[in-house]
Order: structure tokens, then sequence, then C-alpha cells
């Protein structure tokens, strides 16, 4: 009787390995209907899907316990020209009807409009169709995905038109991202009805006119980015209801109006405030000091003035207060003192300092330092030779002397300004590695060396010659 029970068990994990090796006839239609949509596959992305093989096993599914196929996870590399797909999205992947997320992501040469048929998939939560790029309109009714949709995430393509009112019915949404498309039109105010939402990125359009006062009923809201738009008038009042959760903060590129409000010193879980390129006016708001754990401030371009709160931050990564009406004096200690800053950027801000004399806490790992138009004098060779990972160094318009020739280049620098400057010595043959290169205006003498950099970027200066300027005597 053993015996009898062990043959059938055997028997019975046979025909279940049988039936599993291979995709349900629904799931392995609507895949390979997919896969003949399209016309380019370089970097072999779809090489694994083949009839008659086991569809979970594909790398780019994930399965249920039955073996349907429950997600699609399609990603190129930005950074790899082959990684990509050329082609359409072919409507049989309706037959996946267990498909609980499709995720197509940088595949860079998908044509085609939204695709609607999405609205008949009954178990569909999470729809990525990032940087695909999909055109055209968005659908009026694309609110008919009701409440089973939790993540919206449409970025980088070439959408056009206005965001439709019908998006105010996806209530169960946790992330809305439209970002990097071509949208017109107003703030949608039916956003106000998505009170789940924790991440609504609408920055790099063409939105415009004021933001509306609707972020009462979004108080789980961790990330708001509105950058790039055209939107005008002031921060809305309502943005204080977000303060308990609110990480992230970018209302940068737009045209706002009017003073930064004080209740945004209130947001102790902020971790980046960027209202950089607008028209705000006034001093910042002494409440600025309780932002005790923000790590990125930018608020370059603007019109603020005096005086700048002292901050009490733990340690900030990046600080932009470039071109404003600042007088700051000096680099703030606060900033100074960060163990982990790596990009400060005090462009006209009225620093009178002698940079010999700075000692931030650490200067290994800044990446980027741009001090122009200041009135800095002494030499910041000492800094910038104890840094590894500088990218970038700007000192334009100030009253900087030293030897060029003592300042090590290194590797990873692509950007160098020292123009308007009483630099003197020659110019070392490490600049040829730079991206940009300015030392124009100065006490500079010698034969340069061979680079590509055109003649403006050392105009002017005492007695330097050879390609591209005059040639030496």
């Amino acid at each position: 009787m053993k015996t009898l029970i062990l043959f059938f068990s055997i028997l019975t994990l046979q025909l279940l390995r049988a039936t599993s090796d291979r995709c349900h006839p629904d799931d392995e239609k609507g895949l390979m209907s997919f896969k003949a949509g399209i016309t380019h596959d370089p970097s072999g992305m779809l090489s694994l899907w083949k009839p008659g093989t086991d569809c979970c096993q594909w790398r780019t599914t994930t399965c249920l316990a039955s073996g349907r196929v429950n997600s699609i996870w399609l990603t190129g590399s930005p950074d790899q020209p082959n990684s990509y797909l050329a082609g359409t999205i072919s409507p049989s992947l309706a037959k996946l009807e267990f498909l609980n997320g499709l995720y197509m992501m940088n595949l860079r040469n998908i044509t085609g409009g939204f695709p609607t048929w999405l609205y008949g998939m009954p178990n569909l939560m999470y729809l990525y169709l990032q940087n695909v790029p999909l055109s055209g309109r968005l659908p009026q009714d694309i609110g008919r995905f009701g409440s089973r949709l939790n993540a919206l995430n449409l970025a980088g393509n070439r959408f056009t038109g206005a965001i439709p009112s019908s998006i105010s019915n996806l209530t169960s949404l946790s992330e809305l991202n439209l970002a990097g498309n071509f949208l017109t039109g107003k703030f949608p105010l039916g956003i106000r009805n998505l009170t789940n939402l924790e991440t609504l990125d609408l920055q790099n359009n063409q939105l415009a006119r004021s933001i509306p006062e609707i972020f009462s009923s979004l108080t789980r809201l961790r990330y708001l980015r509105l950058s790039g738009n055209n939107f005008t008038g002031k921060i809305p009042n309502s943005i204080s209801s977000l303060s308990p959760n609110l990480e992230y903060l970018e209302l940068a590129r737009n045209s706002l109006t009017g003073q930064i409000p004080s209740f945004l010193g209130s947001f102790h879980s902020l971790d980046t405030m960027n209202l950089a390129w607008n028209n705000l006016t006034g001093p910042v708001p002494k409440s600025f000091k309780n932002l005790t754990k923000i790590f990125n401030l930018d608020l370059s371009h603007n019109s603020l003035v005096d005086p700048f709160p002292v901050m009490n931050v733990m340690g900030i990564e990046t600080l932009d207060l470039s071109y404003n009406k600042f007088h700051l004096g000096r680099i703030p200690d606060w900033a100074t003192s960060s163990p982990i800053l790596y990009s400060l950027k005090l462009a006209k801000c009225g620093i009178k300092m002698n940079l010999t004399n700075w000692r931030p806490q650490q200067t290994y790992f800044y990446d980027y330092l741009d001090l122009s138009e200041n009135e800095i004098w002494g030499s910041p060779v000492w800094l910038l030779n104890q840094t590894d990972y500088l990218v970038g160094f700007w000192a334009s318009g100030n009253k900087l002397s030293f030897d060029l020739r003592q300042m090590r280049i290194v590797g990873t620098m692509k950007d160098l300004d020292l123009s308007r400057n009483s630099i003197y010595g020659g110019v070392p043959s490490s600049v040829a590695g730079l991206r940009n290169l300015n030392v124009s205006w100065n006490h500079l003498c010698g034969r340069l060396p061979p680079t590509k950099f055109p003649a403006s970027s050392f105009e002017g200066n005492k007695c330097l010659c050879g390609s591209p300027l005059q040639p030496c005597k």
C-alpha cells in the first residue's frame, strides 16, 4: 500500500512539473505577441522569451504560485546605448489577466499613444511607463482605472495637452508621476481627492497659473516636485499641512513671487528644499533654524535679502544661496562645519574673506565649489590640493592671487573658471583634460600647452602665447 501511495505521489509531482515548465497558454500568447511587436532588441532583453519555455524563469517576469504571470519588468540602462527596445506595446498583453504590475522604463524607442486597453486589466495596480517614450494626449477617461491603481508613473514621455480631470478618480494612488512631458494648462484641482498620495511629481512640464490651495487633504505626501513649470503667484499656505511627513519640496524654475513662508521652518522631516530660479523676495524666515535634518537647500537665483538665519543643521550635503542680494561677509560656519558637505555654491553672496584662512571641517569629498563674484582674496591651492573628487571649481570675479602651476587638477575635475582674478604663473598641461576652462583676464604668462579650448579661455592675460593665441616669439 505504501508503495502504491509513493508511486502516485511521484506521478503527481511529475505531472505538476510538466505543467509548470511552460507558460499558461493565455500568458504565453500575450507575451509572444508583445515580442512580435518589438522591431529592435539590440541588448537581447527578450532573448529568453521563447515558446514552450517557462515564462516564470525569464528574469523579466514574476509569477504567482499558480504559475500565472503577475508582473513584467523591462528596464533599459540610459548609460548603455544598446539597452533599449523599439516597436509598439501590443494590446495582446491584456491576455495576462493576473498581471499586477507593468514596469517598462528607459526603453527609449517605443512608439504610440497611451494604451487604453489597460483599463480592462482587472488586477493591474502598478503602471510604470517611464521614458518609453509614448506620445499624444493623455486620454480624458484615464480615470476609468478607478481605485485599482496604486502607482501611475508616466514620466519622461511626450504626452501633451492638459492633465485630464478624471485623474481625480484614481483615489488609491500613492504615486502620481507625470514629470518630463509637455503637459499644459492648470494644476488639476481634482488631485485634492487623491488622499493616499505619497509622491506627486509634475516637474518639467509647461503647467501654468497659480498652484491651488489643495494640499490640506494630502497629508501623507512625502515628495512634492513641481519644478520646471510656469507656475506663478505665492507658495500656497495649504502646503503647511504637509509638515509632518514631507521630505522633498521642489518648486524651482517657476515664476513664484512673494516671501518664503515661515511655516516651512516647521518641516522637521525635510531632506531637500529647492526654491531656486523664482522671483521670491524678502528675508529667509528665522524659522529655518529649526530645519535640523535638512541635507539639501537651494535658494539660488531669487531676490532674497539679509539677514540670513544661523542654521542648526546636523550636517548639510549641498547648499546653494547664489545670486540673491545677500551680504554674508564670510562662508557660514554652519556650512563650514558640516562633515558631509560636497557641494557649496555661494556665488555673488557678498563674501569678503581671505580664502587662505578658511578651514572647513573636510574638503576631501567636495564635488562642487562655486565662490564666483565675491570679494575673496588669497589662495585656494591648499584647499584644492586636498580634494580627490572635485568636479567643478568656479571663482571668477574675485581677488585671488596664486601661482596656477601649484594647483593640482584632479582627474575628476571637468569645469574650472578662475577668470578675472590676479592669478600668475603659467598654464599647466593638466588643464587639457578639462571639459570647460576659463582663466581669462589674469596675469598668466608663457607658452600654452596643447588644448581644445578657444582663445576666449585665455584672453586678457599678461603674456600668454601659442595656439589658440598668437604664436610665441
